[in-house]
């Protein structure tokens, strides 16, 4: 049964959701626009259902960044350092595979690694790293660089995307984390991240993933200085490359925190807008598998609010975050499995353990085996 729509400008959107009809850039406005967040979680939630019913899904994972060290400036970022400051670190390929395996056990199903442009850390480097890794962990799920990072590298080595993402996905790397898209909108980009790859190369390093077999995720950096129109124009371009390749796994809105950064100045997104972010997504990305509240940045009372308001998934258990926290996020840097299973199952959802590809994870006696 449809709740009473206070909005009726929603009106029309709910009819195409409610029959499976795709939304248009004029709907995605009417979203953004609307205040009526119970209506526009109502929809999402019916969508969400229709695509995964009750399972929330999270996996085992721990984050690495191996350098803050970073040649760009971005007026968003509170994590990537100089080389010259005093305060930057660079770990050795000996620190990383260390820092991999402190605390692992069988249940760790994914290392996501990403870090900053270091101007010395080539191609090579980096194959010696993800090698060297798979040697040590030969289970895990290597979730590695980003598409600016894969930029970057290419340039680096004057080498093309392609063979970049070969070299790499050669040396271990099994899928691509969705950071460093930002907001495609080049006139954002220009002020808050004028250093990095364009939105469109963005897009296109993603093609190029996805048509050489590397599945990825996406996301969206929302909260600064970006427009609704802005954030319409992004998600249904991530929609049209998903028509294109079906490459992506999960779409991750990322909320922007100010502290440390240049842009300091201005407000923290409110979980009103981090919850609507999640239910917008849901209903524009019709071809996305999976929404992600990532709960690193929302907190985990809103991640688990936001399972009933589009998403599906609510990370890992992340271990030792780094770059929201440069930025002030107050939320702890990781969570054990058995806090992720009492966060879903208090926002009445059921847990369903995941790998990086979206495999059921079965466990018997601590023995991690993937049910394809």
């Amino acid at each position: 049964m449809v709740p009473r729509i206070a909005d009726k400008s929603l009106l029309p959107v709910a009819d195409k959701v409610l029959v499976g009809e795709r939304l248009s850039f004029e709907d995605g406005m009417a979203l953004y626009r609307s205040s009526d967040l119970l209506t526009v979680g109502y929809l999402a939630n019916v969508v969400r259902e229709r695509l995964n019913g009750n399972k929330t899904y999270f996996n085992v994972n721990r984050h690495i960044n191996p350098t803050d060290v970073c040649v760009a400036a971005c007026k968003l970022c509170a994590f990537g350092k100089q080389a010259r400051n005093p305060t930057a670190y660079t770990m050795s390929l000996e620190q990383v595979w260390h820092t991999a395996g402190v605390g692992y056990s069988e249940e760790v199903s994914e290392f996501h690694i990403v870090g900053g442009l270091h101007p010395q850390l080539g191609i090579d480097w980096f194959a010696n790293m993800f090698r060297g890794l798979k040697e040590r962990f030969p289970a895990v799920h290597l979730k590695a660089l980003t598409m600016v990072e894969i930029g970057y590298l290419a340039r680096r080595e004057r080498i093309s995307i392609r063979e970049t993402l070969q070299r790499l996905r050669d040396a271990g790397v099994d899928s691509l984390p969705g950071g460093g898209a930002e907001i495609f909108s080049e006139r954002v980009r220009r002020i808050i991240c004028d250093h990095k790859i364009d939105g469109n190369e963005w897009i296109e390093t993603a093609r190029t993933a996805h048509n050489l077999g590397l599945k990825s995720n996406a996301t969206m950096l929302y909260g600064h200085i970006e427009t609704d129109e802005d954030r319409v124009d992004h998600l249904l371009r991530l929609r049209a490359l998903q028509d294109d390749t079906g490459g992506f796994q999960t779409y991750i809105p990322l909320a922007f925190h100010p502290e440390n950064t240049p842009m300091s100045h201005l407000p923290m997104t409110s979980g009103f807008q981090d919850i609507k972010a999640i239910a917008i997504a849901r209903l524009l990305l019709d071809n996305f598998p999976h929404i992600k509240a990532y709960w690193i940045m929302m907190t985990p009372k809103i991640a688990q609010v936001a399972q009933r308001f589009g998403a599906d998934d609510i990370d890992g258990t992340v271990v030792e975050e780094k770059i929201y926290h440069d930025a002030g996020a107050k939320t702890p840097q990781a969570l054990r499995r058995h806090q992720l299973l009492r966060l879903i199952r208090e926002a009445g959802r059921e847990p369903t353990e995941r790998d990086t590809l979206y495999r059921k994870v079965s466990r018997d006696e601590a023995l991690l085996t993937l049910a394809v």
